[in-house]
């Protein structure tokens, strides 16, 4: 590992970190909130860290990135912005020293968890920073880094390729650099459309910022306690809804939409399916509440949708209590916090992708038993998958299933019920947010200990870089610079 342009990269981050607190604390100046202070602290931590990385760095020779320095730079650039965006909660005293790394990561990694147990009392420039670390986190820090910065363009693939989620790492353009920038352009966009679409409804331009933000990252960080539930406003629900689904499918389609109109939509077989399971679910629990809880046709489909589609995005809004629905209606939003949305997107979870794969390879396998002399193969958007695929997306499966399993254990041993212990750990590593029980709909994760809010961490991380990139740090050989790959 060249760990002299892995400590440069590094330094590079620290500066662009620096320029994203430089916004709420410009806004704390503006408009006389006394959080300029923790924020100013907070700015200057990252030019400090900036420089000493910037030391370290000296007498670096530029050469191209390894897979391994790729994974370092990676691994350790969201490790790094982690840190820095806790310290304003920190100097500002907010929150302890776990409760705000907890933050950190649950903004940056989009899961949506806070440890706040009252938003309403502390600045808005402390509210715009927790929604600022959800839109950085969602496009992807390397991504932003990488359509931004030249130093980072050396090794843009390997970077690309390690950060990019699902089983194919979709290029808009043939330069990884270009498809960054068309990348964030399309963001950029769809945040505008959001934020302007929520003011015409007469929601607050600030209101309407955070919102916008939190759904287009699918993040789910709201400016009140009650998260949307406060609107009570059916229309903004259902342009929230719609931006949250916009923002879970694959952006690499939205640009090959504007070559070839919607035809590359429908086209694909992971969108398709995708919007097939928001429907499908909407409807199944539509029927379930209605059954259940007494609501009309329009008030139950207004709440499933909406629920569906944030749970569907993994960006955890919660606009009704979805403790009080029947046990069905809560398991098929369960199953959600699995499949999560499509590669490519800025939302958690295995990826429909995925899904629609196993059920392939699973029906394959079927066909196989019945006709043991029959090559079956599997394909996918019409064409075949090759075997190391397939077995790449089956040990990914199981070795989430299996985490979800360990750290659901040691969450439980800090002393949450069973429950909260299997729903927290899945809604963290599929970056949803809200779970169940005592972490559900009306609650949040400021009683959860210390030891607690940084297995979860870990849960997040390991989500948001998808198991191996974490994981690959356990290998002995990946520290020592006898081999190079």
């Amino acid at each position: 590992m060249n760990k002299k342009i892995v400590i440069y990269l590094l330094s590079r981050l620290c500066l662009v970190m620096a320029i994203a607190l430089a916004i709420p604390a410009l806004y704390a100046l503006v408009y006389g909130e006394d959080s300029y202070v923790a924020f100013g602290q907070a700015l200057l931590t990252s030019l400090l860290l900036g420089g000493l990385f910037h030391v370290g760095s000296r007498g670096y020779v530029w050469e191209h990135l390894t897979i391994r320095d790729g994974i370092s730079v990676v691994l350790f650039s969201w490790l790094l912005i982690a840190c820095v965006g806790a310290t304003p909660y920190y100097y500002y005293g907010v929150l302890d020293p776990a409760a705000s790394f907890f933050e950190s990561m649950s903004g940056f990694t989009t899961t949506g968890s806070t440890a706040i147990a009252d938003l309403e009392i502390w600045p808005k420039s402390i509210l715009l920073w927790r929604s600022l670390t959800h839109w950085i986190g969602g496009i992807g820090i390397i991504m932003i880094c990488v359509a931004l910065l030249p130093q980072f363009s050396g090794g843009a693939s390997v970077l690309f390729n390690t950060e990019v989620t699902g089983f194919t790492n979709s290029r808009i353009l043939p330069r990884i650099r270009t498809t960054s920038m068309v990348t964030l352009i399309i963001y950029v966009g769809f945040t505008a459309a959001e934020t302007i679409a929520l003011m015409l409804l007469g929601l607050s331009g600030f209101d309407a910022v955070n919102h916008a933000i939190s759904a287009i990252a699918t993040g789910g960080f709201s400016t009140y306690n009650s998260s949307v539930a406060q609107f009570d406003n059916a229309v903004v629900e259902y342009v929230l809804a719609l931006g949250m689904v916009a923002a879970g499918g694959n952006f690499a389609l939205y640009f090959y939409m504007t070559q070839y109109g919607f035809k590359a939509l429908w086209r694909d077989a992971e969108f398709k399916t995708y919007i097939g399971i928001i429907l499908g679910f909407s409807l199944l629990i539509t029927a379930n509440i209605m059954y259940y809880n007494g609501y009309d046709f329009s008030q139950g489909f207004r709440y499933a949708f909406f629920q569906v589609a944030s749970f569907g995005s993994t960006t955890g809004y919660v606009s009704a209590n979805y403790d009080e629905w029947p046990a069905t209606s809560r398991l098929l939003l369960g199953i959600l916090y699995l499949t999560g949305a499509c590669a490519g997107s800025t939302a958690g979870g295995i990826k429909v992708c995925r899904i629609v794969v196993l059920f392939k390879a699973l029906a394959a396998e079927v066909r196989n038993a019945v006709h043991p002399q029959l090559l079956v193969n599997v394909n996918y958007n019409g064409k075949k998958l090759p075997v190391g695929t397939l077995v790449n997306i089956s040990r990914f499966f199981f070795l989430y299933i299996f985490i979800i399993v360990v750290l659901s254990l040691l969450l439980s041993a800090t002393g949450l019920s069973v429950e909260s212990s299997i729903f927290g750990v899945a809604a963290s590593i599929s970056s949803v947010g809200p779970a169940f029980d005592a972490l559900g709909a009306t609650s949040n994760y400021a009683g959860v200990t210390s030891c607690g809010k940084l297995i979860l961490s870990l849960a997040m991380l390991l989500g948001r870089l998808e198991l191996f990139t974490v994981l690959v740090l356990l290998r002995r050989d990946f520290w020592r610079n006898t081999r190079r790959w």
